[in-house]
């Protein structure tokens, strides 16, 4: 054996299984032994290279991270603590729709450009660390993750509004059959080469100016593959019940399953209307749909200033919108729609300027709007929230993120409580101050809903973040410990499991996960990040396998 891991406390992931003490051998990447203590001591396996005593901590599978932004991270930074000192092995990238591949010259800087507040790297990005994006398909970006290893390993969504901007380009019109039979080739290539579902994101743009008969025919092909769509739908506001009934609509039309990304009612308006969104879904699964959802345990959101915006003001890409912006006749337009009819950038409702935080700026020297919300900055300098938040998207070149205080913690737990529900920490690792869920989404739901609060047990906590998804990725030999199973494997105290980072604070690592491996390999040791790059490329497993 390769190592020995004694004296742990199992909780395998089913959900369904009790803990029990166990010792767990691990040889050439995966399991090979699962010995209970109830087996006696004369079934112990020994003669292992390298033995680690886990006494008084809860061995489980890596946790596996349905929704995160870490698409240039992965590659730009080969430490990658935020994610791997958390517990996980596996993270679900190529979100919202919006991605670096597939690309050409042209979509590569516009895309680039247009997600600076998510992932850093605007065109002509020559800073110490700045990427060679030498990929143009999904297998391309694939292949670097596997030519250079990562932290973590890394799946991929096709993000249909990159494939749009591709296709169609950033123009708010229906797309042509030639349009939209070019943009199903991109997806069943994406697809092809590895890819384990498609992405949209219904309020960024281009993607938003898909109709659902143009949604519907890219999940057609999706389906055909064995993929699932995870769309970032049209409205987490206002009209929030009927984008999730849209989205059910339309995964059923399409015979595709649906993943829902951060599947939570947000909004003054709808404060405590979470058991509505769970009895349309329960209505769905009872008809036979197949849906998940993924969620992270705090209230605020986070996105980009420019994502605030109306539609029709973002319609031309990067470029266009700071046009705009520099116009007075269309900010005089812009600032109604957003403060007194509701853009749909911000879901349908009206502005409120005090729940909008900077989080983080592309440009240093505008580090001081970070920590404080636009009507903070603006009362300050004694002017109206929207012309400090126009000057920051023009002055940030659109870089800006937020984080956007609109959420309630009775939907935050009552989401987390569904059976379909998985875990995912939406996490943006740009910024000076970016949200604490990107360095402690799992031991918050370890730490405070397990042991503090009780929302989950420890058994139905682990199978959200471990077996679930994996079911969802359709990948047969990770999420459970079980002999024969990938060696992807979390060791934590159960009793000092936390999360270190704070919204004062957000890049402090947790405590209580002193180990980490991935394929048997320690990426955690004791605490401490290894030099170890383990992570790979998690492919799409074809139909019939």
């Amino acid at each position: 054996m390769d190592l020995l891991i004694r004296n742990a406390d199992v909780v395998d992931g089913s959900g369904t299984s009790a803990p029990y003490r166990a010792d767990v051998a691990v040889e050439d990447g995966r399991i090979t032994a699962v010995t209970r203590e109830t087996d006696g001591p004369g079934a112990r396996p020994a003669g292992a290279r390298r033995t680690l005593d886990a006494t008084g901590l809860v061995l489980s599978p890596g946790f596996i991270d349905m929704h995160a932004h870490s698409d240039l991270a992965l590659l730009r930074d080969p430490d990658h603590s935020a994610k791997a000192a958390q517990g996980v092995t596996l993270e679900v990238v190529g979100q919202d729709g919006l991605s670096y591949a597939p690309v050409d010259d042209r979509t590569l800087a516009e895309v680039r450009s247009a997600i600076t507040g998510w992932n850093g790297s605007p065109p002509g990005d020559t800073s110490p660390g700045s990427l060679d994006f030498d990929w143009r398909t999904v297998g391309g970006y694939l292949d670097r993750i596997d030519r250079q290893g990562t932290a973590v390993n890394a799946a991929y969504l096709v993000p249909q509004g990159t494939v749009r901007m591709l296709a169609v380009g950033w123009d708010d019109r229906p797309a042509t059959r030639a349009e939209t039979e070019e943009m199903r080739r991109l997806v069943a290539e994406g697809l092809e080469q590895g890819a384990v579902g498609m992405s949209s994101g219904l309020t960024y743009t281009p993607g938003m100016y898909a109709s659902d008969a143009e949604l519907t025919e890219l999940c057609r092909t999706v389906a055909a593959y064995g993929g699932y769509y995870c769309p970032h739908h049209r409205s987490y506001g206002m009209g929030a019940l009927q984008a999730y009934e849209e989205m059910i609509e339309l995964s059923r039309d399409a015979g595709c399953a649906l993943h829902l990304a951060h599947a939570t009612m947000n909004f003054g308006v709808n404060k405590g209307r979470a058991p509505e969104l769970t009895g349309l879904l329960d209505r769905a699964l009872a008809a036979g749909a197949d849906i998940t959802l993924d969620t992270y345990p705090y209230t605020p959101g986070c996105t980009t200033l420019v994502a605030m915006l109306p539609s029709w003001a973002s319609a031309g890409g990067p470029e266009a919108i700071l046009e705009r912006l520099s116009d007075e006749e269309s900010c005089v337009r812009i600032r109604h729609v957003m403060e007194v009819e509701g853009a749909d950038g911000c879901h349908g409702v009206p502005m409120d300027w005090s729940t909008i935080e900077i989080s983080g700026v592309s440009d240093p020297a505008l580090s001081h709007y970070v920590g404080r919300t636009v009507a903070e900055s603006a009362a300050e300098n004694g002017e109206e929230p929207f012309v400090t938040a126009r000057r920051l998207l023009i002055e940030d070149r659109l870089g800006s993120t937020i984080l956007q205080h609109v959420g309630h913690e009775e939907n935050v737990r009552h989401m987390m409580r569904h059976p379909a529900h998985t875990g995912g920490s939406d996490g943006i690792l740009q910024g000076d101050k970016p949200h604490p869920r990107a360095y402690g989404t799992f031991p918050q739901y370890l730490g405070r809903y397990v042991r503090e609060l009780g929302v989950l047990s420890l058994q139905e906590c682990v199978a959200h973040l471990t077996s679930r998804p994996a079911a969802r990725l359709r990948l047969p030999d990770r999420g459970l410990v079980r002999e024969g199973y990938r060696a992807d494997l979390v060791l934590f105290d159960p009793v000092t499991v936390a999360p270190g980072a704070t919204y004062d604070n957000p890049r402090v690592l947790p405590t209580g996960i002193p180990h980490v491996l991935i394929d048997g390999r320690p990426v955690i040791e004791d605490g401490r990040r290894t030099d170890v790059l383990a992570g790979r490329s998690v492919r799409r497993t074809p139909l019939g396998r």
